[in-house]
């Protein structure tokens, strides 16, 4: 972690513990995120190889509009800025529909290959 001290002066060393312990802190929870965006992942990955075996198109819009609800709600209810947890789950969601894509592309190439 690296902090910087951006004011004039010596900072107080019990502010700077405090600095220390909340920035410690968000560092633990971004940490926590980055696993829980991986399980995500894996698990879309998963329902990406099901939609292609099944033929299945990648996107899902009533889905994502479900989803895109749910999320606001919870954000609201945690006083999260809804619009953020929206542009949020959107950016995912991007993310996803891609991977599903790029998943549909090699089964179709996969099965061709098979095929001849």
């Amino acid at each position: 972690m690296t902090t910087s001290n951006t004011g004039t002066g010596a900072v107080d060393p019990s502010v700077r513990e405090e600095l220390e312990r909340l920035r410690d802190s968000i560092d633990n929870i971004d940490a926590a995120v980055v696993h829980m965006l991986a399980e995500r992942f894996k698990a879309t990955q998963q329902v990406g190889r099901l939609k292609a075996v099944h033929q299945l198109p990648p996107a899902d819009p009533a889905r994502e509009a479900r989803q895109i609800a749910r999320l606001r709600s919870l954000a609201e209810n945690a006083k999260l800025d809804p619009a953020f947890a929206e542009k949020f789950l959107n950016f995912i969601i991007a993310e996803v529909i891609r991977h599903h894509e790029r998943i549909a592309e090699d089964t179709v190439n996969h099965q061709a290959t098979d095929a001849g």
